[in-house]
Protein backbone atom coordinates (compact mmCIF):
# COMPACT_ATOMS: atom_id res chain seq x y z
CA UNK A 1 0.00 0.00 0.00
CA UNK A 2 1.31 3.47 -0.84
CA UNK A 3 1.97 5.71 2.17
CA UNK A 4 2.84 9.40 1.83
CA UNK A 5 5.54 10.93 4.04
CA UNK A 6 7.47 14.16 4.02
CA UNK A 7 11.05 13.22 4.96
CA UNK A 8 12.55 16.72 4.75
CA UNK A 9 12.86 19.04 7.69
CA UNK A 10 10.49 21.98 8.05
CA UNK A 11 6.92 20.79 7.57
CA UNK A 12 5.40 17.38 8.00
CA UNK A 13 2.60 15.95 5.92
CA UNK A 14 0.23 13.76 7.90
CA UNK A 15 1.87 14.61 11.23
CA UNK A 16 0.92 18.25 10.72
CA UNK A 17 -2.65 17.21 9.86
CA UNK A 18 -3.49 14.67 12.59
CA UNK A 19 -7.25 15.00 12.07
CA UNK A 20 -6.89 14.01 8.42
CA UNK A 21 -5.39 10.49 8.45
CA UNK A 22 -6.62 9.91 4.89
CA UNK A 23 -3.76 12.17 3.73
CA UNK A 24 -1.44 9.22 4.33
CA UNK A 25 -3.06 7.23 1.54
CA UNK A 26 -4.76 9.68 -0.87
CA UNK A 27 -4.42 7.91 -4.25
CA UNK A 28 -4.56 11.16 -6.24
CA UNK A 29 -1.66 12.62 -4.25
CA UNK A 30 0.26 9.34 -4.60
CA UNK A 31 -0.14 9.57 -8.39
CA UNK A 32 0.90 13.22 -8.38
CA UNK A 33 4.05 12.46 -6.39
CA UNK A 34 4.95 9.53 -8.64
CA UNK A 35 4.36 11.71 -11.73
CA UNK A 36 6.57 14.52 -10.39
CA UNK A 37 3.74 17.05 -10.02
CA UNK A 38 4.88 20.33 -8.45
CA UNK A 39 4.16 21.14 -4.81
CA UNK A 40 1.83 24.03 -5.63
CA UNK A 41 -0.49 21.77 -7.65
CA UNK A 42 -0.49 19.11 -4.93
CA UNK A 43 -1.23 21.72 -2.25
CA UNK A 44 -4.03 23.25 -4.34
CA UNK A 45 -5.69 19.84 -4.76
CA UNK A 46 -5.39 19.14 -1.02
CA UNK A 47 -6.70 22.58 -0.01
CA UNK A 48 -9.82 21.92 -2.09
CA UNK A 49 -10.35 18.38 -0.79
CA UNK A 50 -9.21 18.83 2.83
CA UNK A 51 -10.18 22.31 4.04
CA UNK A 52 -8.34 23.75 7.05
CA UNK A 53 -5.27 21.59 6.48
CA UNK A 54 -1.64 22.64 6.25
CA UNK A 55 0.18 21.40 3.18
CA UNK A 56 3.63 22.95 3.51
CA UNK A 57 5.18 19.49 3.34
CA UNK A 58 3.93 18.94 -0.23
CA UNK A 59 7.26 19.93 -1.74
CA UNK A 60 9.06 17.07 -0.05
CA UNK A 61 6.56 14.25 -0.40
CA UNK A 62 7.71 10.70 -0.99
CA UNK A 63 5.82 7.45 -1.47
CA UNK A 64 6.81 4.50 0.69
CA UNK A 65 5.34 1.08 -0.01
CA UNK A 66 4.10 -0.88 2.99
CA UNK A 67 2.60 -4.38 2.88
CA UNK A 68 -1.16 -4.33 3.48
CA UNK A 69 -1.92 -5.20 7.10
CA UNK A 70 1.39 -3.89 8.45
CA UNK A 71 1.00 -1.80 11.60
CA UNK A 72 2.96 1.44 11.54
CA UNK A 73 3.00 4.98 12.80
CA UNK A 74 4.47 8.19 11.49
CA UNK A 75 7.30 9.54 13.59
CA UNK A 76 7.98 13.25 13.15
CA UNK A 77 10.99 15.25 14.26
CA UNK A 78 11.21 18.91 13.24
CA UNK A 79 8.92 18.21 10.29
CA UNK A 80 10.89 15.19 9.04
CA UNK A 81 8.62 12.15 8.89
CA UNK A 82 9.66 8.52 8.98
CA UNK A 83 7.64 5.35 9.32
CA UNK A 84 8.03 3.15 12.39
CA UNK A 85 6.79 -0.42 12.18
CA UNK A 86 5.31 -2.16 15.21
CA UNK A 87 7.09 -5.45 14.49
CA UNK A 88 10.49 -3.70 14.33
CA UNK A 89 10.36 -1.39 17.35
CA UNK A 90 11.35 -3.07 20.62
CA UNK A 91 8.58 -2.42 23.15
CA UNK A 92 9.19 -2.42 26.89
CA UNK A 93 6.68 -4.13 29.16
CA UNK A 94 6.33 -3.04 32.78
Amino acid sequence: MAVLVSPGFGAGWSSWNPLKPELLFDPVVVSMVEDGTNAETIAAYCEAKYPDGYFGGAGDLAVQWVPVGTQFRVHEYDGSETLEFKDVIPWITA
